[in-house]
């Protein structure tokens, strides 16, 4: 099994990324999707969040508020660490049951947003880092989310910067192109894996 850890700043496209890798036969574990799951309705890490910051984070039919959440722990980083304190073992727990899942052999890609400030790269095969310029990262969160470009710029300059993916990264994917270039770069990036877990051609990523 080959263990990989994607990331890239917010407007990389790290999801184009990775939705390539999961076609072409890699098993994606999304940390977003699972810090969803285990704060769901009826879970007990949603009863700790709601004994950590109170009722007001639920919404009228029992889900977690998200917008609410983010107006507590925005700028308070007390509150933010109770919150990743609550969540994050949690998702390190569910993605790692996943892994075990899957077959021996598996490209498993880790789509981890915070992978860099949460200290993890070290923690896998090939750190896979989806690299950006700044100013095309705020103008796809202009032109795409709907963010101003203050808005934009706080969101970038909040995430690790992109010299610090970089000095992890054993693999880079330049987004800056097309889809098309992308796609071209995802090929050579998965024949290099896949020559890693002993698949397919001699070929380097």
């Amino acid at each position: 099994m080959l263990r990989v850890g994607l990331t890239g700043g917010i407007g990389s496209g790290k999801s184009a990324v990775s939705s390539r890798l999961a076609k072409r036969g890699a098993v994606v574990i999304d940390s977003d999707v699972l810090a969803r799951e285990v704060v769901a309705k009826g879970t007990d890490g949603l009863a700790e969040v709601v004994d950590a910051f109170g009722d007001g984070v639920l919404t009228a039919d029992g889900e977690l508020d998200r917008p609410a959440v983010g107006r507590i722990v925005f700028g308070d980083e007390t509150a933010r660490r109770k919150l990743e304190a609550i969540i994050h073992p949690r998702v390190r727990a569910r993605a790692a049951e996943i892994e075990a899942a899957a077959p021996a052999d598996a490209v498993v890609v880790h789509d981890i947003p915070l992978l860099v400030e949460t200290g993890q790269a070290d923690k896998f095969d090939v750190a896979l880092v989806v690299d950006t310029p700044v100013d095309v990262q705020v103008e796809r969160l202009t032109t795409q989310r709907g963010m101003t470009e203050a808005e934009a710029k706080q969101r970038i300059a909040s995430q690790a910067s992109r010299e610090d993916r970089l000095a992890v990264a054993d693999l880079v994917v330049d987004n800056s192109g097309t889809l098309d270039d992308l796609d071209r770069r995802i090929d050579e990036v998965w024949a290099g894996l896949q020559q890693r877990v002993g698949h397919g051609p001699d070929t380097k990523a």
